[in-house]
């Protein structure tokens, strides 16, 4: 459970890493909210394709973090995803509020 931080410019970029379950979120969201607010970006990536298993919790990461920044008008972008992930994330209509990139495109498939 490992989130990296990278900021460029506007851009926060949140690596994730490892199982996204309950007991990881908190740590993911902190990390993520912090830098965050500290940066005040136009555009939030989530990669998640360092996640090697997600329970219901990663969607209530992406929720949670888009409730965060609809306050201030920036945009999230959702990318590396594994095909399943990508298929819950698709079910759950998260692109309604992220962009979420097509898994296969994104690894050059």
């Amino acid at each position: 459970m490992a989130v990296e931080i990278n900021v460029t410019g506007e851009v926060v970029t949140a690596f994730l890493s490892g199982e996204l379950d309950h007991h990881s979120a908190r740590f993911m969201r902190e990390a993520i909210d912090g830098a965050v607010e500290l940066n005040m970006p136009t555009l939030l990536i989530l990669d998640f394709e360092g996640i090697s298993f997600m329970d219901s919790s990663g969607i209530g990461l992406v929720m949670g973090r888009y409730r965060n920044l609809s306050k201030t008008g920036a945009q999230m972008h959702i990318t590396g995803t594994s095909p399943q992930i990508y298929k819950v994330f698709k079910l759950a209509g998260i692109e309604r509020l992220a962009k979420l990139e097509d898994s296969m495109k994104y690894r050059g498939k």
